[in-house]
C-alpha cells in the first residue's frame, strides 16, 4: 500500500480526491488541512466525515506555514504529495495580498523543502487558469509563456510553478502543475458562483451580476478534475510539466444564470454591478496536452454537473434544517 499526502484534503477538490483514492483500496491517504476561517470550517468537516471512519485515512490538522507541524507530518513516509492547499479567491487576494503570498508561496516552498529532505520524487501542484490573466490567445495553451496575471492570487500560482521548476532542476523532484479551470460540483465552496447563485435563487434573493453578462468561463466538473489529478500522480514520462485541466467549452455568465434557473426552478433576481478588478474576462482551456500525457477526457457536461450539484445541495441543506 502506497502513502499519499493530500494538502487541502478536506476542501472541495481535496475531499473528492481523498474519496477516490480510498475507493481504490491501495492508498494510505494522509489529509492535511488547516480548517481556516475563509469559509465555515464545519463544511470541510462534513466533507471528510465519512472518510474519518476509514482505517486508511489519517487527518493532520495544521498550517503548511508551520514547520514544526510539518516535521511531525513528514515523520510518515510519502510516495507522492498532492498539494491542493492554498488561500483561494481572486477578489479576496486583492484585499489581503501579503496573506496570500505567505500561505501560497511560503507554504508551497515549505512542502518542496520537505520533499527534498525526505526524497519524495513526485509532487503534484494545484495550478490555476487565473495565471493566464488577460491573455487574448484562446483557447489557452501551456506553450504560451506570456502570462499576464491580474490578481495577487494568480501571481502566487505562477510563483508556485516557477519554484517547482527550481526544485526539479536542482533536486530531481518531478513537479506536475495542473492548471484547473473553474471547477464545480458537489461540495463546491460557498463563495463560488454556482453555489452562491443557486443558494440565492432558492432563497429568492438578489444575485450579484458583474458586468454585462458576456464574461465566460470553462466550467469543469470536479469528478473529471479528480481523474486528471489521479493520472498526474502516476505520470513519469518527464520531470516537469504544466498541464491544463478544463472542459474546453466556454459558458457566458448569462448562460450560466439560465442553466441554474432551469435546474433550480427559480427565476434569478439580478443586481447589476460593475466588472470586478482581478476578474479575467474569459477562460478557455486547450486540453490537448492533458489528453496526450494523462489520457484526460472530461465527460461531464455543465448540465449534468449542475444536476449533481443540485442533488448534493438539496440533500445537505434538507439535513441541516
Amino acid at each position: 500500500m502506497k502513502n499519499v499526502l493530500v494538502t487541502g484534503g478536506a476542501g472541495f477538490i481535496g475531499s473528492h480526491l481523498c474519496d477516490f483514492l480510498l475507493a481504490e483500496k491501495k492508498w494510505k491517504v494522509h489529509c492535511l488541512d488547516a480548517f481556516d476561517n475563509f469559509y465555515n470550517p464545519e463544511i470541510k468537516k462534513q466533507n471528510i466525515s465519512a472518510s474519518l471512519t476509514n482505517e486508511n485515512f489519517v487527518l493532520h490538522q495544521g498550517d503548511i506555514r508551520d514547520t514544526k507541524f510539518l516535521e511531525n507530518v513528514f515523520s510518515n513516509h510519502f510516495d507522492v504529495i498532492v498539494h491542493l492547499a492554498a488561500r483561494a479567491g481572486v477578489r479576496p487576494s486583492i484585499e489581503q495580498p501579503l496573506l496570500y503570498e505567505d500561505v501560497n508561496i511560503r507554504g508551497t516552498l515549505n512542502l518542496l523543502e520537505k520533499a527534498r529532505e525526505k526524497n519524495i520524487r513526485q509532487f503534484v501542484f494545484a495550478g490555476s487558469s487565473s495565471v493566464y490573466g488577460v491573455n487574448p490567445n484562446t483557447p489557452w495553451s501551456e506553450d504560451d509563456f506570456v502570462l499576464k496575471p491580474i490578481s495577487p492570487y494568480a501571481s502566487t500560482k505562477v510563483a508556485g510553478e516557477l519554484t517547482g521548476h527550481t526544485y526539479t532542476h536542482l533536486y530531481g523532484i518531478r513537479f506536475i502543475s495542473l492548471r484547473f479551470f473553474t471547477v464545480f460540483g458537489p461540495r463546491q465552496r460557498p463563495d463560488l458562483a454556482i453555489h452562491k447563485f443557486y443558494r440565492l435563487m432558492t432563497e429568492n434573493k438578489t444575485i450579484p451580476f458583474f458586468g454585462n453578462g458576456e464574461t465566460s468561463r470553462d466550467y469543469t466538473f470536479v469528478g473529471d478534475i479528480v481523474k486528471g489529478i489521479r493520472a498526474a500522480m502516476d505520470y513519469n514520462q518527464s520531470q516537469y510539466e504544466i498541464i491544463n485541466l478544463g472542459n474546453s467549452r466556454t459558458v457566458t455568465l448569462k448562460q450560466l444564470i439560465s442553466h441554474i434557473e432551469n435546474i433550480s426552478g427559480h427565476k434569478a433576481i439580478l443586481q447589476q454591478l460593475p466588472e470586478q478588478p482581478g476578474d479575467v474576462p474569459h477562460t478557455f482551456a486547450n486540453i490537448s496536452k492533458a489528453k496526450r500525457l494523462l489520457d484526460y477526457k472530461p465527460e461531464t457536461s455543465l448540465e449534468e454537473g449542475l444536476k449533481e450539484f443540485k442533488k448534493w445541495f438539496d440533500s445537505t441543506h434538507e439535513t441541516a434544517k
